[in-house]
């Protein structure tokens, strides 16, 4: 279950915040200036990551270690994710 959660809420948050602040361009054109900009990379990257923290934090207060241990595992592999393409970009 956290697994899943932690792989979807990112990617919900990003659409979310494409669609209020970048709506004004499709999103193909969007997606070639996201990778040309290494700003646009870490911004959506660092709300992409707070979102799952949020997400382990609600776990692990209410003590649901499991689904906590997925969120944190996955957002660990996000966080290494978006480094290597900060690097390799």
């Amino acid at each position: 279950m956290g697994i899943i959660l932690g792989l979807i809420l990112p990617v919900i948050v990003f659409l979310i915040i494409y669609l209020v602040r970048f709506n004004d361009s499709s999103l193909s054109d969007f997606m070639g200036t996201f990778m040309a900009q290494k700003g646009l990379i870490t911004f959506f990257g660092v709300w992409c990551l707070v979102s799952n923290i949020a997400l382990f934090t609600y776990y692990v207060n209410t003590n649901k270690d499991r689904t906590a241990k997925g969120v944190f595992a996955i957002t660990l592999l996000y966080g290494i994710g978006i480094l290597l393409v900060k690097v390799l970009i």
